[in-house]
């Protein structure tokens, strides 16, 4: 018996995507961004926008070019909804909030309790709101002194942020290319007399160490509760794009029919994106001899990796969207790797995840099928 057939079909192909966030969920359509967070009180919290194209010339519209552009895209987006995804699950509480924050946070309150009708005014709220601030006991004048600053805890954001890109470019740039020098240089059978067996021999050993790198590191992290559970989000978010693209009715029951590994994944992307460094790193030596009859210094071969990095980014985001665009047996070839390693980044949702997911697509679904792929 063929297994759930009328359920995984796929009657559409959808733009929309989205991204697991701290106890909620993203999801980004072709003109709105919503996202569903549940609160301390395991409340679902709902925040939308407008998506906002920014104004580029056309030539950043190209293929391959696209690519960089969508993925700084993706990134700015999904990192300000993170952030705020931790400040509506609570992780906010640690931290002090700054007076403009907190000004901003109290019209936003206003606002939407003058909408519900609770106020006629809308300065009401944020003057009560205020009071109650001043008329703090003596218990919460010791919480708010063992909060951590504002500023401090943007330091340390920034500074995580530039460690962790930091790391990447350590672990996945200089660290193969340096212990196989090392390597070489310890172990005389890893060199020949052949300059081109040589490069394709330090090539598929750094490629195989990214990969185990890469695997590693994503199987550790999922030893952490809280990624484990962001990991359980993040199947919420495929199983929920794929009951919309099979075009049944957006329930809890229908979501969990579903699978939970999807092509067009970030999960697939970052594989991709490895994947094409990789191939692009076995030329880099052969083009080098057939110029200047040598290969590149080391330091020189980091340079130009590090150089082609905007190209590796375009090329992955191309064939992520050629994949998620076609189901053929070249598409499911690149799509494999990606799939592979979801089984380590994408988990069974619970019921109440995937309402935060349902609840967040529900509000990007667009009336005109401008999401059609």
């Amino acid at each position: 018996m063929k297994k759930q057939e009328n359920i995984t079909a796929c009657r559409k192909k959808t733009s929309i995507g989205g991204q697991a966030l701290m106890e909620g969920i993203m999801m980004r359509g072709p003109k709105r961004t919503a996202m569903a967070v549940r609160n301390t009180k395991g409340e679902i919290v709902i925040e939308e926008f407008e998506n906002k194209m920014a104004k580029r010339p056309k030539f950043c519209r190209w293929p391959v070019i696209r690519g960089l552009f969508g993925y700084i895209d993706s990134m700015t987006l999904g990192y300000k909804c993170l952030m705020r995804s931790a400040e509506l699950s609570g992780l906010e509480d640690l931290v002090e909030e700054s007076p403009r924050k907190k000004k901003k946070r109290l019209e936003r309150e206003a606002k939407l309790a003058a909408e519900r009708g609770e106020n006629a005014s809308a300065e009401e709220p944020i003057a009560q709101a205020e009071m109650a601030t001043e008329e703090k006991t003596e218990e919460d004048k010791k919480k708010d002194d063992e909060k951590v600053p504002a500023w401090v805890v943007t330091l340390m954001m920034v500074f995580s942020f530039v460690l962790a890109f930091g790391l990447a470019i350590g672990l996945f740039m200089f660290l193969p290319t340096f212990l196989y020098q090392w390597l070489a240089e310890a172990l005389p059978f890893l060199k020949t007399d052949n300059l081109a067996l040589n490069s394709l021999i330090k090539s598929v050993f750094e490629g195989v160490l990214k990969i185990f790198l890469l695997v590693g590191y994503m199987a550790a992290i999922t030893l952490m509760k809280d990624i484990r559970r962001t990991f359980m989000y993040h199947g919420a978010e495929h199983k929920t794009i794929f009951c919309y693209e099979a075009g049944l009715e957006l329930t809890v029951e229908n979501v969990k029919k579903q699978r939970r590994f999807h092509p067009r994944c970030g999960t697939s992307f970052l594989i991709l994106m490895l994947l094409v460094s990789i191939f692009i790193s076995f030329f880099i030596d052969p083009i080098s001899i057939a110029i200047s009859g040598d290969v590149l210094p080391t330091v020189w071969r980091v340079l130009v990796k590090l150089l082609l990095i905007p190209v590796i980014v375009g090329l992955g985001y191309e064939l992520i969207k050629f994949a998620g665009r076609h189901d053929n047996a070249l598409t499911r070839i690149i799509s494999a790797p990606g799939v592979w390693l979801q089984h380590i980044t994408v988990f069974e949702p619970t019921d109440d995840m995937i309402e935060c997911a349902i609840d967040a697509i529900s509000r990007v679904i667009p009336n005109d099928e401008s999401d059609n792929w």
